[in-house]
């Protein structure tokens, strides 16, 4: 399956909070999970990977 990038989840975040509160529970799950790959994907997206050598990152 295709994995998102960064700007697509950023895009869905997006139309999340566009649509506003009145979620039901299938949807605030799929916001939870969307959040959790953003934050995911914004951390490894601002690591220096040269602070790696050396094994001295948190991969």
């Amino acid at each position: 399956m295709h994995e998102l990038t960064l700007e697509e989840l950023t895009a869905l975040l997006n139309v999340f909070d566009r649509a506003g509160a009145g979620q039901d529970a299938i949807e605030a799950d799929l916001l939870a999970r969307i959040k959790a790959q953003h934050a995911e994907k914004e951390e490894l997206a601002s690591m220096d990977f040269d602070d790696c050598l050396g094994g001295a990152c948190k991969l």
